[in-house]
């Protein structure tokens, strides 16, 4: 039986590492089909991947201790919040109690919180433009992250995000409640600040719209192979606790037989998809906003997390 349960979490782990670049590869040709282009394919962020880890290291001369490690650091920490969260199965494996949905909100961040060192580390005009400016969408985007993690806690009274799979699945009058409604929402406006969704943003190079892309413009080679990596696994990470404990709750396996493993893969890898649908739908119809306006998407969500916690006290 414990083996069963450690293998269990090793696909968890797996599962998060391999279907990852999919999840990525689905939004963005979705977003292609959306503005009637032809799309690279989903299969191409294994294609890069591929090419980053078989090209040169180039490493800028100002690069300290801090430009190796936060790549690896940042692909660690999204190794570890799998084990931590329902991916597969909708009950704890052994090493499930390492932490809570803070902790896995903790290590999130710190994944993120070390490229933004590594793009002030390299002396890059255009790393110290994206840190700095991915620091600011941070002091309104991580309160608001814990304030939801706060109104689910106060929802399931319990901060294992398990507690809360089960109590949605078993009680719709919980699920359709508007303090659940609210977290939904507060939720989905973060998924698109955290995954570099918002309309301020851009993939490219252009200098004015660069926040994601600016931190690791100075990495190369295997190394800005684990930095992209690691972003799609956050991603990845951040659909499965939406779909998983918030929005999609059904679909897991509730006893970890080979069947039910294969069939809440697919189902999660669904369920994935369809919100990525949603966000590049909501990503391409939105007009381009001014830079200075990016407080307006992260102010509703941090009102809605509010809201979502007085509506559960007041329940």
């Amino acid at each position: 039986m414990i083996v069963r349960e450690i293998l269990l979490q090793c696909t968890q782990v797996l599962t998060v590492l391999l279907l990852a670049p999919l999840l990525q590869g689905i939004i963005v040709q979705t977003e292609e089909r959306i503005q009637r282009a032809q799309g690279p394919g989903i299969f191409q962020p294994y294609r890069d991947l591929w090419k980053l880890f078989h090209k040169q290291r180039v490493v800028p001369d100002t690069a300290s201790w801090v430009y190796w490690a936060a790549p690896v650091v940042s692909f660690t920490a999204m190794l570890t919040v799998p084990i931590l969260i329902p991916v597969l199965t909708n009950y704890p494996l052994p090493l499930s109690s390492m932490g809570d949905i803070l902790g896995g909100g903790l290590i999130l961040t710190l994944g993120s919180f070390v490229i933004v060192l590594a793009g002030l580390d390299s002396g890059s005009a255009y790393g110290g433009i994206g840190s700095s400016r991915a620091v600011m969408l941070g002091i309104l985007a991580e309160p608001t992250l814990i304030l939801v993690f706060v109104g689910i806690t106060l929802l399931a009274k319990s901060m294992l995000p398990f507690v809360v799979n089960h109590l949605l699945v078993a009680d719709l009058a919980v699920y359709w409640s508007p303090a659940h409604v609210f977290l939904v929402l507060a939720f989905f406006i973060l998924l698109l600040v955290e995954t570099d969704r918002l309309p301020i943003h851009s993939s490219t190079h252009i200098e004015v719209y660069m926040i994601e892309e600016a931190r690791v413009l100075e990495y190369s080679g295997p190394l800005l192979a684990l930095a992209k990596w690691s972003s799609m696994m956050k991603q990845f990470i951040l659909y499965t606790i939406f779909c998983n404990v918030l929005i999609l709750p059904w679909g897991l396996s509730s006893a970890g037989t080979i069947p039910g493993v294969a069939g809440a893969t697919l189902a999660l890898l669904g369920k994935c998809a369809l919100v990525g649908l949603v966000v590049a739908t909501v990503e391409t119809a939105q007009s381009r906003l001014r830079f200075y306006r990016y407080q307006e998407p992260l102010a509703a969500s941090f009102l809605l997390a509010i809201l979502a916690i007085v509506a559960n006290q007041l329940k």
